[in-house]
């Protein structure tokens, strides 16, 4: 775990993705890829529960609902885009700068609880595709999905257009799915297109609407978008940064109208099985894939239905954890395993499923599906409005701050939004209060709700009433800053790591270079024999004796050139050894190599340099080499 000081939202992949001086279709190309990470959090399982409600009980009355949701996710997703093209900073950096550091934490708690609450239905969704597809128990599915923890670990190391690569095969089976879904039960498209009349047949009719946009847009797809567009690398002029926002808002507008068809195409399945049929009772996704085996006498439909489902689930996993590293990164300035990250986040997911199924049974999934969506919509006015007010700041944005017809869009679509989730969560909170008859529990319900309102207001005031801090950036970049009297370090002992390789020369070179006359050098080397691993310091192998040899040759030449050395033998672990024998030697800077390793062959010789430099409290200087092509 470690504290950044970087201003870079993604660090690891920040500006990787050259877009300029290739043809124009690969250009436009080189844009593509964020808004299809983004896109997926529009398809995921949490939002299947309302297509399937609205489809079953009103047929295709509600696509005009699904339409205009699209829309407002077009919109809000083309302003996280904006922020992060335009200021280099990702919606919760800026938050950092702009808000007190007390509303910062409470707007990281939340932003945290939505990322945890999404990754819950992501495993709800694939516990039940792969349940139903196999017939797995629901206990056994949740626990499974652990296991693509490290699935995010595998695609970061290939880099950002491997991982979008991914997610877009993912998508397209999502897709494709529901394209021979549709194929198979025949909608009558003159009765799909009336769909799209705006009309609300009754109050649950209402209800379904606004669930239906109240779980369409989500707040840590605005923490992505923001971050994931600056993975491009662009020339920082206005006509640059005009072709970017261009640019990534045609990517926003195919892949997000690709979800629309993803989720329209799940309300018109419901409409075209089960309204047809009378069965206006269906809203779980169990009972949906049960009866289109019944319904349409096909066992295809059913399979693609749960094949669907896990693509839709697994692909949402990936972006929720990406969207847990920009939140943690941007308002903590705190940087921990990625491992550790995915883990983290997807015990608070699996635990209180585990719990519901073991306490309550399978029954109560769908219940939990619904909460988990509840939670999301607590915490979506705390992104969409401090979004808004800084893609309306001319003093940071320039140029490309907002138009005043963008901004009243977006202000009406944030109140609707807002308001709609207000009604959704106090309507939940009063009728759980009129059944409990606890004044405990009612006090904690109501002084939540208080604390939200109050929480709510503060985010739209204070950047009113303070327009960015002027120190707020002070945290980044300071504006005067002294660097003393950049005295050059002397270094006593220095310490190198060798691999007996004919790249020690180079670790040698380096690390020579760095001292002086009276410097003395510890040559250190571990030995891996599987004698060393057992035995230690008590090892007589053979590969220890050469080991040893080696190391004294090298001292010797060093010696002869009146360069003073020693050398330190180490065993079993590297990372261990090596930062033990720098501290028992009191050496004062280490110089080790670093192999250039990526993907497979990084897991398979292990990362040294990576585990060493976290262990010792002393400059390291990694000597970086990449294999010669001709080498190989």
């Amino acid at each position: 775990m470690e504290h950044i000081h970087s201003s870079t939202s993604l660090s690891e992949v920040h500006q990787s993705v050259e877009t300029s001086g290739k043809s124009r279709w690969k250009k436009i190309f080189a844009f593509f890829g964020p808004a299809y990470l983004v896109s997926v959090g529009y398809m995921d399982p949490g939002n299947w529960a309302t297509d399937l409600a609205g489809g079953s009980q009103y047929g295709y009355k509600l696509l005009w609902v699904l339409l205009m949701s699209n829309l407002m996710a077009l919109l809000l997703q083309s302003l996280s885009a904006r922020l992060g093209i335009v200021r280099g900073r990702d919606l919760a950096q800026a938050n950092r700068e702009t808000y007190p550091p007390v509303v910062n934490f409470i707007l990281y708690v939340l932003a945290e609880i939505a990322i945890a609450a999404t990754d819950l239905a992501e495993v709800l969704g694939m516990a039940i595709g792969i349940q139903l597809l196999t017939g797995l128990p629901l206990i056994w599915g949740v626990s499974l999905t652990v296991l693509d923890t490290f699935l995010l670990l595998i695609l970061q190391r290939y880099g950002i257009r491997k991982m979008e690569g991914f997610i877009i095969s993912l998508v397209a089976v999502v897709g494709a799915s529901f394209l021979v879904e549709l194929i198979l039960v025949k909608p009558q498209m003159g009765e799909v297109v009336k769909g799209f009349i705006p009309s609300i047949p009754d109050n649950t009719a209402l209800y379904i609407a606004i669930g239906i946009i109240g779980a369409t847009v989500m707040p840590h797809n605005l923490y992505l978008h923001s971050a994931l567009v600056q993975t491009r690398k662009i020339k920082r002029d206005d006509a640059g940064i005009k072709q970017a926002i261009k640019m990534n808002f045609l990517d926003s507008t195919i892949a997000l109208n690709l979800a629309f068809l993803v989720n329209a195409a799940i309300l018109i399945l419901a409409a075209a099985v089960f309204f047809k049929s009378g069965r206006t009772d269906v809203a779980e996704i169990q009972d949906a894939h049960k009866l289109l085996d019944q319904l349409l006498g096909s066992k295809l439909a059913p399979i693609l239905f749960a094949i669907a489902l896990i693509a839709a689930g697994q692909s949402s996993t990936v972006t929720g954890t990406l969207a847990g590293q920009i939140v943690m990164e941007g308002y903590l300035r705190l940087r921990i395993n990625p491992w550790l990250r995915r883990l983290i986040t997807r015990l608070l997911a699996i635990i209180p499923a585990l719990l519901t199924i073991l306490i309550a049974g399978d029954d109560e999934v769908g219940a939990l599906l619904v909460f988990s969506q509840v939670l999301l919509s607590l915490q979506l006015g705390f992104a969409i409005i401090p979004l808004i007010h800084f893609v309306s700041d001319k003093k940071t944005m320039g140029n490309f701050a907002i138009s005043t017809t963008t901004k009243i869009f977006s202000w009406a679509v944030t109140i609707l939004l807002v308001y709609l989730n207000m009604r959704m969560v106090f309507t939940e909170a009063f009728s759980y209060m009129s059944g409990t008859g606890n004044i405990w529990i009612d006090g904690l319900i109501i002084t939540g709700c208080a604390g939200f309102v109050v929480l709510l207001l503060i985010t739209i005031i204070h950047p009113l009433r303070r327009r960015y801090r002027e120190d707020a950036a002070a945290g980044i970049h300071t504006t005067q800053v002294s660097l003393g009297n950049m005295e050059k370090p002397v270094y006593n002992r220095i310490a190198m790591a060798l691999d007996f390789t004919n790249k020690d020369r180079e670790v040698i070179t380096n690390a020579i270079a760095h001292g002086n006359e009276h410097t003395q050098y510890i040559l250190i080397h571990i030995v891996e024999s599987a004698s060393a691993k057992y035995f230690g310091h008590d090892s007589d192998d053979l590969e220890t004796r050469r080991d040893q040899e080696q190391l004294d040759t090298y001292v010797a030449l060093l010696k002869s050139r009146n360069i003073n050395a020693k050398g330190v033998l180490g065993f079993r672990r590297r990372a261990r050894e090596i930062a033990r024998i720098v501290k028992e030697e009191n050496a004062d800077f280490l110089v080790l190599g670093g192999h250039g390793h990526k993907g497979f062959k990084d897991w398979l010789y292990g990362e040294t340099a990576n585990q060493v430099r976290h262990q010792v409290q002393v400059p390291v200087l990694v000597v970086q080499w990449y294999q010669d092509p001709k080498e190989k």
